[in-house]
């Protein structure tokens, strides 16, 4: 197909940069439509391990022209702080092109952020405290800059001589200080367009003349369906939509022109931050899916919360998003334990629940009604490239049924089992 969309199911964190790699193999065009540097991808390429943020997983592959859409903020630093990263780690540059129209994280956002935070209190969404709201919140309100006010410099001094003194007479409010000079952002600004330049143009001309040319587009989504603006666990969730339609708008593409979607759902559940988690554990259980997983955040580094698989939240992302096909990740994970419990609905009040409440008040007070599956073993390496082999028919009994129950309840099929951070370590099905 001519293009491809991926999308979290869950709270993030699905894997979804190792498969954006994985499937840009095909692909001449990768495309990031949403968020900022909040998010973060990890990708590990034989000995090496990459951590993207902005930089769209695309770029490890030398054919594929990497975007960054307009729906995402930049903050231009923290990008080239990652591209030097990449230099660093000897990955070409070249192909790289950033939206035009792309809003910019400037750095009263990064205050404000870390101050509004302090102020809501049980509403707080525990931010990454890196501006991404309030450069969203900026854009809404038809007062942000833009990248292309970046290589214009007349126009990035007009625009900041009137949000500078909104923003520092804002942030005092709070009861916090801007003590950075406009004249200083303005020069650190207009060298970071300098260097920036030749990146910045027109993403959406580009993305359509190379579907109307027949070409490979993948677009990438950050973070999950579940921290969706619109439809996530509001106000615990971020600033952008995470959804299919978020494409749409993030990238500058007509809807006709997705042809398919690809959900990565995790074997488990996991997610940082603040809000209601139907599924989590806190017994030994929950410790050793967290301990095997690795689960901290990319970005922040702090440790994930870990829960059963929730198929309230897939049916949801599934409805949302219409998911062609699911990337069951981490699998591995949950080698050697003895049975896995899969919330199949929720029970509030005395009734049953199987779709997702936009009530937090209401989601607090749902519990996971669960079926119970036997496990299957720890497998060792030529166990899992006996899988591979083999196929859905190379899996354990108990590990094919696992995701066949996945499948019959979701009512969309598995394509492809990850069992691990490698490129070559999956199971095509």
């Amino acid at each position: 197909m001519p293009s491809r969309l991926i999308v979290g199911t869950q709270w993030g964190d699905e894997g979804k940069g190792k498969i954006t790699d994985l499937l840009a193999s095909n692909a001449d065009l990768v495309v990031r439509f949403q968020g900022g540097n909040n998010a973060g991808h990890t990708i590990v390429i034989g000995e090496k391990t990459f951590k993207l943020h902005l930089v769209p997983s695309g770029i490890l592959r030398d054919n594929v022209t990497s975007v960054i859409g307009n729906g995402l903020v930049i903050d231009p630093e923290v990008l080239l702080k990652e591209l030097d990263g990449l230099r660093e780690l000897g990955v070409k540059i070249g192909k790289l092109v950033i939206s035009d129209r792309a809003h910019v994280i400037m750095p009263y956002h990064k205050i404000i952020d870390g101050l509004e935070e302090e102020k809501k209190g049980s509403l707080a969404a525990g931010t990454t405290r890196r501006g991404i709201g309030p450069c969203y919140a900026d854009k809404a309100s038809r007062f942000g800059l833009r990248m292309c006010d970046l290589i214009d410099p007349a126009e990035l001094e007009r625009k900041l001589s009137i949000s500078y003194p909104v923003k520092k007479a804002y942030i005092e409010a709070l009861g916090g200080t801007l003590d950075i000079p406009m004249e200083d952002i303005l020069s650190a600004y207009l060298k970071y367009g300098e260097k920036l330049a030749h990146h910045i143009s027109d993403a959406s001309v580009l993305i359509n003349q190379a579907l109307d040319d027949g070409m490979n587009v993948l677009f990438e989504g950050a973070q999950g369906v579940h921290l969706d603006i619109d439809h996530g666990i509001y106000p615990h969730n971020t600033s952008s939509a995470t959804i299919t339609g978020g494409c749409c708008t993030g990238a500058g593409v007509p809807p006709k022109r997705i042809n398919t979607v690809v959900g990565v759902v995790k074997a488990y559940t996991s997610r940082v931050g603040t809000g209601h988690f139907p599924t989590e554990l806190f017994d030994d259980v929950g410790e050793q899916i967290g301990t095997v997983g690795k689960e901290f955040g990319t970005t922040t580094g702090r440790q994930r919360r870990v829960g059963w698989l929730d198929l309230v939240m897939i049916r949801y992302s599934a409805r949302l998003c219409g998911l062609d096909s699911i990337v069951l990740t981490k699998a591995d994970v949950l080698c050697g334990l003895s049975e896995i419990k899969v919330c199949t609905h929720y029970e509030y009040d005395g009734q049953d629940v199987y779709d997702f409440p936009a009530s937090m008040r209401v989601l607090e007070k749902c519990v996971p009604v669960y079926h119970t599956l036997p496990g299957w073993p720890a497998l060792s390496s030529e166990d899992w490239a006996a899988c591979r082999a083999g196929g859905r028919n190379g899996l354990p009994k108990n590990l094919a049924a696992y995701i066949t129950f996945i499948e019959a309840n979701i009512g969309i099929p598995v394509e492809i089992l990850s069992h691990g951070p490698g490129r070559d370590e999956n199971v095509h099905l």
